[in-house]
């Protein structure tokens, strides 16, 4: 990885870099138009909706997504489109973001879609009962996932596999809806379960397992972007502007998660995608929102990438990986634009 110098984060940077008319109504600060920048080339644009709540920054950022120029801005649930990716690859969803390694699987099997940078580190965290104190602990074991090759399944396999174990062979792995799994790890009838926010936040509340692994605090997994930003390839190419004003919007969206946590908290709780503001509010204190600009993209995605090839769940390079499902273009110039 890259090497980095982590800056002070504070709420002074913040504010010098909000220049959105949305955000004065979430901060109650003054707003300028974003300076010597066309208006977007087009006014709507959809995004994806999920209830992950580690994906706070797209729904924080509605307001902002106005300020840059969006004056329809729809989120699309998954049930309308048929899921998340089909809706990018066919142009029924502009924009959203995902866990990186799915990200990369779905660019690895010919999807139109492009990376276009990170949005935050670590949401994901292992829980397990006592006989699981590491990873290597998972051999034999029974572990449950939401479903194969959804992301719980995937970052898991790709740990164990960094750990010398055979993510096929070594780990029993059993499906189960999220709150079943808890219960079963409660009942010590499964040994491990990886899970995302709410789930961590909720398996702490009522005291169930113990974490095994922390994807913001433990190497190598907290170096690197957890979830990253991503649009369909068309509407990139033939939408720079927006794309990187919508872009920008989620980068601030993701400053305003980690410096105003309540708030952010009580904006999902409104907008439906959070049921309890406790465990909305955790998250947000639990997910580094303010870091992104410490890490690099591309190392992020040669990273899961290698891991994902030497498993076989992808068949391309790192680098065949960054040349057709990539473009760092807008991340890298808002790095610059936003670094305060």
């Amino acid at each position: 990885m890259s090497t980095q110098h982590t800056q002070p984060f504070s709420r002074r940077r913040f504010l010098r870099g909000v220049t959105l008319a949305g955000t004065a109504g979430l901060l109650g600060v003054p707003s300028r138009p974003v300076a010597a920048e066309p208006p977007p080339e087009t006014t709507r644009l959809r995004v994806h909706h999920s209830l992950s709540l580690c994906l706070a920054p797209q729904y924080v950022a509605e307001e902002l997504l106005r300020g840059e120029g969006f004056t329809e801005v729809h989120y699309v649930k998954s049930e309308e489109s048929g899921g998340f990716y089909p809706a990018l690859a066919s142009g029924s969803a502009d924009i959203g973001n995902d866990f990186a390694p799915v990200l990369i699987m779905h660019v690895d099997a010919g999807d139109p879609i492009t990376i276009l940078g990170g949005m935050h580190v670590g949401c994901f965290e292992l829980f397990g009962t006592e006989r699981v104190r590491a990873i290597r602990d998972l051999k034999g074991k029974r572990v449950a996932v939401r479903g194969l090759g959804l992301p719980p399944h995937v970052f898991l396999a790709s740990m164990v596999a960094y750990v010398g174990l055979d993510p096929a062979k070594d780990i029993h792995w059993v499906v189960h809806p999220s709150a079943e799994a808890m219960q079963l790890l409660a009942d010590g009838k499964i040994d491990a379960f990886m899970g995302f926010p709410p789930e961590p936040q909720e398996l702490r509340a009522k005291q169930i397992g113990h974490v095994v692994v922390s994807s913001a605090v433990d190497r190598p997994w907290s170096q690197y972007f957890c979830c990253m930003a991503v649009a369909n390839r068309e509407f990139a190419r033939r939408y720079p502007v927006a794309t990187k004003r919508a872009l920008r919007a989620m980068l601030k969206a993701a400053d305003l998660c980690a410096l105003e946590p309540d708030r952010a908290a009580q904006a999902l709780v409104d907008r439906g995608v959070a049921k309890r503001y406790d465990y909305a509010l955790q998250t947000m204190q639990d997910v580094p929102y303010g870091k992104w600009r410490e890490y690099d993209p591309e190392d992020t995605v040669r990273f899961y990438a290698l891991r994902l090839h030497e498993v076989g769940m992808i068949k391309s390079t790192p680098q065949k990986m960054l040349e057709k499902g990539t473009d760092w273009r807008f991340f890298n110039a808002l790095k610059k634009e936003l670094k305060g």
